[in-house]
Order: structure tokens, then sequence, then C-alpha cells
């Protein structure tokens, strides 16, 4: 059964009032949960929330919207209601045929249409501002922005008036009634902060403050004092009363006391100081890495943002850079201060500073290295605290490489080259053996050639350190000036060379067998022997054999290894490298050896036993054989030794129920050194026993109550003994495990 337009329009009528109520209610709401932060009172919330609602309805009217404003408001939004949805509210006698069609085909759309359109309302602003009230009214109520509107939440309290005590109960005499007291705190300048003058005696201010208390009697009294952590400072007299005037420097306790004119002492109970530190500075830099590298054809730039904060104001905040340049023994640095981009304003608590660093305008080069810090200092005097972040690098990579160059003097070339291994030589033939199916003829030989060349770089390399020639010159000496010997051997020769080449003493002949050796053909014929006695003595440099860096022993195996290289060579250059593998394998192994030679082993040292006696071994006599016994006593150091004498002292003072003595009252003292120590890491704690000890420490005659409490609270004072480990006894026999066991039977 399709339902009428009429309920139709009814119903969503009644869905739009429902809206603006809901609507009326949330404002009304966040207001009165506002008022409740305020004064915390909930009939104040109440009368709110219901005044707001008032209000709001007489301001918003939920009860306006009207079939006829409902009609409009379809027709508007339903393009399917053909702006006919006024004849729903019209009755049947009074339409027409053609109107009865058109109502009948409207009710049918809304039916299925009207739940795509929502009545018009404003729920998510009324969220939105009730959220906005309480929010404001929570951070009101935490930050304490309006404390006078919340007097009924935090009356005004009264100041504790300080309260004089006699040190002598027996006492009857009037005593001085005091008539004002105080506190007045000077901030340190930099700090910005107003002088605070109050009544009360407990003391919290910056390092640096100047204290100045002020107490005044209604009669003459003959001397007052303050007392602080065992030491007694005299009040001076002025015509407002007694003054004193200190630096706060540490934290700790303090008393009042002064004397009648009877000679009567009177002491007050004791107040805290409590000094607060001045916090360095609060350096965190952003967009920046630790670690920065550079090429040297890129921008070489830095940019970062660093905020630094502090309690009281910054003094200034600047950048400490260092530039490395060099390696090595040559390297050098400067250091540099730099300044921020924008201006550090003196005094500001919060600073957001910049800084662009061009490694360019800074003169660095490729392999060059930057270090860098942030440094802030705050405005404490005299001495600022100072504070630094951590270090960040800039470096530019270094594309450059050294050569090492051979000076003229020096035969050999020392200095390490890139060359293959013996070892890499193999592993590459063997990869050529295995892939010669897959190459061409052409590049199967190319390779084999190109690898008998290595073969032939490292025997030159191998061959230097047995003083041979390489093809970039000789190994030794400098060529030898053999034009003198040349003279002498033209007159040697036969007379049948009569033809001289004109070039001979300016070419170097590889076909004379005698070029590269460089000796006298005259000792040749004598059979290569020298007229020098100590020729067999002498370790000649001049002759390419005795020119190793190698002993005599390891000279025949170095020369046995080249000659292996040489048949390795030669059949990777006739391209079959299959059978230079062996002789590969073979110069790698005596390579192998002479590295091996080369080593230096150490002894490993033990424990050397001493000599064996014979004439006593085996005998079993061990009467000469003592035993070695050593007895040492630790002790620690004893923690708070006063306040557990002054346990066991309270402990007597409340059995016997004697009277305190002077003796007592000197170690009562010393105990209340001891527990100040810990009353200033926890005065809430320790503060009332402190001040209850100083009261038994100035009168004689004392309840048994307070000492039990004196003692109680400093046992708990006492830090928590450790139990020793022991090994626990257990007296057993056969007949208890009997028992025990038949026990566990019928359990």
């Amino acid at each position: 059964m399709i339902e009428s337009g009429g309920k139709i329009l009814v119903r969503f009528k009644k869905r739009w009032q429902l809206m603006l109520w809901i609507e009326i209610l949330l404002y009304a709401l966040g207001l009165a949960i506002f008022i409740y932060f305020l004064f915390f009172k909930l009939i104040f919330s109440i009368i709110t929330l219901i005044l707001g609602v008032v209000l709001l309805t007489v301001f918003i009217k939920p009860w306006k919207p009207g079939l006829k404003k409902v009609s409009s408001y379809i027709d508007q939004h339903l393009d399917v209601a053909e702006y006919s949805t006024g004849l729903l509210l019209l009755p049947e006698n009074q339409l027409s045929g053609l109107a009865k069609l058109q109502q009948h085909k409207v009710t049918k759309q809304l039916v299925e249409k009207i739940n795509t359109i929502k009545p018009p309302s404003h729920l998510l602003r009324g969220s939105v501002i009730m959220m906005l009230f309480i929010s404001i009214g929570f951070l009101i109520h935490q930050f304490h922005i309006v404390d006078y509107i919340q007097w009924s939440q935090h009356p005004e309290v009264q100041p504790e008036k300080i309260i004089f005590k006699s040190e002598d109960s027996t006492t009857t005499t009037q005593r001085p009634k005091l008539e004002s007291q105080l506190l007045t705190i000077q901030y340190p300048a930099y700090t910005n902060k107003t002088s605070l003058k109050t009544s009360k005696m407990e003391v919290k201010a910056v390092e640096g403050s100047r204290l100045s208390w002020k107490i005044k009697f209604d009669t003459k009294i003959k001397s007052a004092t303050m007392e602080s952590m065992g030491n007694s400072y005299p009040m001076k007299l002025t015509n407002n009363g007694y003054v004193r005037t200190s630096n706060l420097n540490a934290s700790g306790f303090y008393n009042f006391k002064f004397t009648d004119m009877q000679g009567t002492s009177y002491a007050s109970d004791l107040y805290s100081i409590e000094v607060v530190k001045d916090k360095s500075p609060d350096i965190k830099v952003t967009d920046l890495k630790q670690f920065t590298t550079f090429s040297y054809d890129e921008s070489k730039k830095l940019a970062f943002t660093t905020s630094v904060t502090d309690d009281f104001g910054i003094a200034e905040a600047y950048i400490i850079a260092t530039v490395s340049k060099g390696s090595g023994e040559s390297v050098k640095f400067r250091e540099e201060k730099l300044n921020f981009d924008s201006r550090v304003l003196r005094g500001r608590k919060n600073l957001n500073l910049s800084k662009n660093i061009d490694l360019d305008q800074m003169n660095m080069e490729p392999g060059d290295e930057l270090y860098f810090y942030i440094e802030a200092l705050d405005l404490k005097r005299p001495k600022p605290n100072i504070s630094r972040s951590e270090t960040f690098f800039a470096v530019i990579k270094d594309t450059i490489s050294d050569e090492f160059a051979v000076e003229g003097t020096m035969g050999v070339d020392q200095m390490p080259d890139y060359f293959r291994s013996q070892r890499q030589l193999i592993i590459d033939t063997e990869k050529l053996i295995k892939d010669k199916s897959k190459l061409s003829k052409k590049e199967f030989n190319f390779k084999s050639n190109e690898l008998g060349f290595d073969q032939k770089v490292l025997r030159l390399k191998y061959g230097e350190f047995m003083g041979d020639e390489s093809e970039f010159g000789p190994a030794t000496h400098e060529n030898i000036e053999v034009s003198a010997e040349a003279d002498e051997h033209d007159d040697d020769h036969d007379d049948d060379h009569e033809e001289k080449d004109p070039l001979a003493a300016y070419t170097h002949d590889h076909d004379n067998e005698n070029e590269h050796n460089l000796v006298d053909q005259k000792e040749e014929k004598d059979g290569g022997k020298s007229n020098d006695p100590l020729h067999e003595y002498l370790h000649n440099h001049d002759d390419p054999e005795e020119s190793t860096l190698f002993t005599q022993s390891l000279k025949s195996k170095l020369r046995q290894a080249l000659n292996e290289m040489w048949d390795a060579e030669l059949y990777l250059r006739l391209y079959t490298p299959e059978k230079s593998l062996p002789y590969q394998y073979k110069a790698l192994k005596l390579i192998q050896e002479i590295k091996n030679s080369a080593r230096v082993y150490v002894h490993r040292i033990g424990f050397d036993p001493p000599p064996i006696k014979e004439d006593k071994r085996l005998t079993g006599k061990i009467d000469e054989v003592s035993n070695f016994r050593k007895i040492e006593e630790l002790q620690l150091p004893e923690i708070y030794p006063s306040i557990y004498k002054t346990v066991l002292r309270l402990e007597q003072l409340i059995s016997n129920k004697t009277l305190i003595t002077a003796e007592d009252k000197l170690l009562f003292e010393k105990a209340g050194n001891e527990l100040a120590v810990k009353a200033i890491e926890d005065p809430g704690k320790y503060l009332k026993t402190l001040q209850q000890l100083k009261r038994i420490t100035e009168d004689r005659a004392i309840s048994s109550s307070i000492l039990t409490k004196v003692q109680r609270g400093l046992f708990y004072a006492l830090p928590e003994l450790k139990s020793n480990p022991f090994k626990k006894k257990v007296l057993t026999s056969e007949i208890n495990e009997l028992l025990l066991k038949e026990l566990q039977i019928h359990d």
C-alpha cells in the first residue's frame, strides 16, 4: 500500500524540526560545559543550559518550518517532484482528473526519492562550536588563565604566620608576638622578572636571586638569628624590624630563632629553599643530514633551519665551521665563525634561524671537508650557559688520484702498481678454456694473447726483484758509459774489422751477446775473474744477479718461478692456454713458498715452571710444604652513622623515659644534618621528620609519642639492607624423609 503524500510531508517536517532542536542543544551544551570549567559549579552549568536553550529557541524558531515550506523545499531540491508537491496538500474532491493523476505520480516518486534529500540544518557547525567552547574552557582551567574567576574552587588562603616555640617548656613568661613577616625575592636582572613580595616563607626562586627576610615583634627582644644547614646568621636590627639578606646559590632548609629580654630562646619550624637552575639553550637543527657529500660539478650549498629556545632569553647564536685541507701530515685546518642569514634578536626566548652555506665561497676544493656546529649562549650572568649542537659534516668528493714517481737515484721502482696476480691469471685461463666453444677463433686468440701479455707484465714485475732489466729501462743503475772501454776494445780487435759503424757508439745493440752484461770483455777471457781480491766478499749491486732484494736461498726459487712464467707466456702467445696451465700452477706454488719463507714466527711465551729437584722427586715428603692463607676484611663506608645512633638512642629514651642530655642534642643535630641532605631531594617525605627532630634538640622534655614519630621517620630514611648470601642448613633424617613421602602419597 502506497503511503499518502501528505503523511510524507508531515514526516519530513518533523525530521526538519528535530534537527533544529538538536542544533539548539549543541550550542547550549557547549556553553554550559564552558561555564563549568570556569566555576566548577554544576548548578551554574544547568542554569546556563536552560537559558541557552530558551534564548536559542526564540532565535532559531524550530517550530517555524510548516507544510508549505516543506513543499517548497522539496520542489527546489527534488527534480522528480516537478514542482507539484503542493497538490499533496489539497483534498481530492477539489482536484481535476489530470491533477489527480499528477498527485498520484508525485506521491509515488516521493516514496522512492524522499530519503535522497535532507532537511536544511547546521549540525556540523553546532558540533564545531560546542567543541570550541569545551576546548577553550579546558585550556582556561588547565593553565589558570583566569584564576580570579575560580574563587569557588580555590578560595583565598590566609598566609601562615611564623610560629615560635620556646626551647624551655617550663617557662611562664609572656612571649613576644610576631607583628609582621615579609620575604622579598629580587630575581636576576637578565630574567626581566619583577620582584616578588610574599608572607610565605617557603622559597623557590632562580639561582642568583637576592632574598631578603624581614620580621617584626611587638616588644623589644635581645637578638634574632637565622639558622640554615647547621650555620647561624645574625639578623640586623632596623626601624622596621630584623632583616637578613642573602644570595640564593643552593637548596636547603632554614628557620628563625630569637631570644627575649629574659634570656628565653624561641625557634620556628623549618622552611625549605629550592633553587631553580637556569637551563641551557635548546638547539634543534632541521632539514639537514649529518653527513652530506657533493660532487665537484654540482651545486655545493647547504641550507638548513635552526630552532633555539631558552627559558629567560637568548644572547647570541652562531656557527663554528672548520675546513680541513690536505691529507696525512700535510693536513691544514681553518676555523671560521659564521653568522646566520637572519638576525639574532637578543633577549628573545624562541628563535628560528636559517643559513645557506656555499662551499665554493669558502674556497673549498675536491677532497676538502667541512665540520660545523651551532653554538648558543643565554643571558645568564656573570657566566652564561653555553649549548652546542651535534657536529655536521660536508665533503667534496675527490676524483683525482695521486701518481707516485720514482726518484732518479733509485735502482728499482718499489711503488705498488696494479697488475694481475698469478692466481687471477690461472682463473682467467681456465675460464677461457671453458668458453672456447662459445668464442670465435679470432676472439679466442685475442684473449689468449692478452693473457700472455698479463703474464709478461707479472714476470717483469717479479724480475725487478731479481735485478733484471725491463722494457722500460734497466732495473739497477743508470746506463754505464762505455765510450772509454769502446776505444780500448778497438785497439784489441783484429785487423780484419777494417770498416766500423759510425753509429756504434750511439746505439744499443741487442744482438751483441755481451750488451746486457756490460762487462769488460777482457774479464770474459780471464774466465770472469776479477783482479780485486775482495770480490768474493762483496755484494756487487752493479751485477744484476747480485742486485736482489732476497737472500741467496730464495734467489733460485724466484729464478725458477720466472722460468715457469716464461713457458706459461709462450704457450699463451701460441694460443694453447691448456698447455700453459701446468706452468702457471708451478709458478704459483713457487711464489707461495717464497711468501711463506718470508714470514716471521714468534715463539709463544707461557708459564716457565721452576726446575724439579731430583733428590726430592717422588719421595712423598710434605713437611716443608705450607699452605698460603690471606685474611682481609673489607669494610664499606658507613652511611648515615648519626641516624643509626639516633634511632638506637631514641629507643632507649622511649623505654627508660629519661630526659634528653646535651650529648643527645649534639647527636640529634648531626642526624638532622644527614637527614637534611635527603630532605632537599624529597622535602614532602622528610620535612616533617626534620622539623620534629629540630624540636627535640631544643626541648629537654618531649612526649614519647613525638619521639616514636621521629624514630619511625628516621627509620624510613635509612636505606634498605641487602641480605648476604648464606648456606641454609636443614636437619633431616631418614625417618623424616619417609614421613614426608607418605604424606605426599596420601595427600
